[in-house]
């Protein structure tokens, strides 16, 4: 029986069409899977389990408890509960957990749907598809595979850290106080409501950079098909949450990207600059750990100087995978830190680290921290963009942020 994978590829190249009956060799679950990824766990089976020589590591690795035993003894990944961190697939020896596929799903509605579809980037996208494609050729590459355009999501990282400031301002304000974020990883805030909802009176409700940039997208954009592409296979399972499912139609990792552009023949690095710099430091620096503690720190003191008062300091402490976030949880309840801003990432690295990177971490981390010193503004409120959007959206003052209930506010 041939894998998950190879359907797809196969599909993709044309060696199997989607619409006739299916060979033998392949697994028509399978293909309803790729057709169908939304009804799916973000992590599914390749092949059935007969026994297990590993005492069912996927299951015991699971955080959230989204393997489940059946009545025949069969283990099921639940679609509700899984989370797409991933463990499971690393933890697996036998090589039987693999991540759902959205590419022939999302290609499939951007060549039928009547409106414009939009690809939107991770903030992590820069260098994962080599030193010579820039961000203005990957624009290029994004049209040429039919989107209308390409729009990073490190935009709306801006308008988030102002919300998170602004949260921290008016919720820290004294000893004791503090505030857990960040609002852009689905593993840390899914950890937090399901493991340690007690804590959740310290997170700002707000939606994340992704979520945010689909939402605005389906606002202006009549019919606008939003595809998201980035390294974290728990976005994923972040796009089909029931709050928020109306912002994001399809979740690309840049692994699935790049199988895209390899067979449509597209060469990025060998098309014309299409250059556009709409975000500031503090939102392209939200693709590595300590980014987002930077970014909001800076728009904490800034926003208290322009109110003419002092600002009250952030200390921050940060954690990035997933064992050091439960880590750095234990310690906030056991009252060994004196921090009041905590930050979580679910991947060792932050965003960078995630498990569909192109690139090492480091490198990851290096790209990133050059593109943020490149950038034409460094804070959200610099950022003439950022004003101009809030403008078009309905907000009159950045403080109104805080009153918004549909666009970029969350109740968890």
């Amino acid at each position: 029986m041939k894998t998950l994978q190879e359907l797809y590829e196969d599909i993709l190249e044309q060696k199997v069409k989607a619409k006739e009956p299916l060979p033998a060799q392949y697994d028509p679950r399978h293909l309803d899977c790729l057709l169908n990824p939304r009804q799916y766990a973000p992590v599914v089976p390749s092949a059935e389990c007969e026994q297990c020589s590993y005492d069912r590591a996927c299951r015991r690795s699971c955080l959230f408890d989204a393997i489940e035993e059946q009545r025949d003894g069969r283990l099921w990944i639940n679609p509700e509960r899984c989370v797409g961190c991933g463990d499971c697939i690393e933890a697996c020896k036998e090589g039987r957990l693999v991540m759902s596929k959205d590419g022939l799903a999302a290609m499939r509605a951007v060549r039928r749907s009547p409106g414009k579809a939009y690809l939107m980037v991770a903030p992590a996208f820069v260098g994962q598809f080599g030193e010579g494609v820039t961000p203005g050729k990957l624009r290029s590459a994004c049209k040429a595979l039919g989107f209308a355009g390409m729009v990073e999501v490190a935009l709306f990282a801006d308008i988030l850290t102002l919300k998170e400031a602004l949260e921290f301002q008016k919720h820290v304000r004294e000893t004791g106080d503090y505030q857990l974020t960040s609002c852009c990883c689905p593993v840390w805030i899914r950890m937090i409501r399901g493991k340690y909802h007690e804590l959740l009176p310290h997170v700002p409700g707000a939606v994340s950079p992704m979520v945010a940039c689909g939402r605005m997208l389906k606002k202006m954009k009549k019919e606008a098909v939003t595809v998201f592409v980035g390294p974290c296979l728990a976005k994923k399972a972040e796009a089909r949450e029931a709050d928020i499912a109306d912002a994001v139609d399809y979740v690309l990792t840049f692994e699935e990207w790049k199988e895209l552009l390899d067979v449509a023949g597209i060469r990025p690095e060998d098309l014309p600059e299409d250059e556009k710099n709409h975000a500031s430091s503090a939102g392209r620096l939200y693709a590595r750990a300590g980014g987002v503690s930077k970014a909001v720190s800076e728009m904490v003191m800034q926003l208290g100087d322009s109110a003419k008062e002092e600002a009250l300091n952030i200390k921050s402490e940060k954690a990035s995978g997933t064992k050091a976030c439960m880590e750095l949880i234990r310690r906030i309840q056991a009252g060994e830190t004196d921090a009041n801003f905590f930050e979580g990432m679910g991947c060792e690295g932050g965003c960078v680290g995630g498990p569909k990177r192109l690139v090492p971490v480091d490198d990851g981390k290096k790209w990133v921290d050059q593109y943020a010193a490149d950038a034409k503004f460094h804070t959200p409120l610099e950022n003439p963009y950022v004003l101009r959007l809030l403008q078009d959206l309905g907000f009159d003052t950045v403080e109104q942020l805080l009153e918004d209930e549909s666009l970029f506010t969350r109740v968890f």
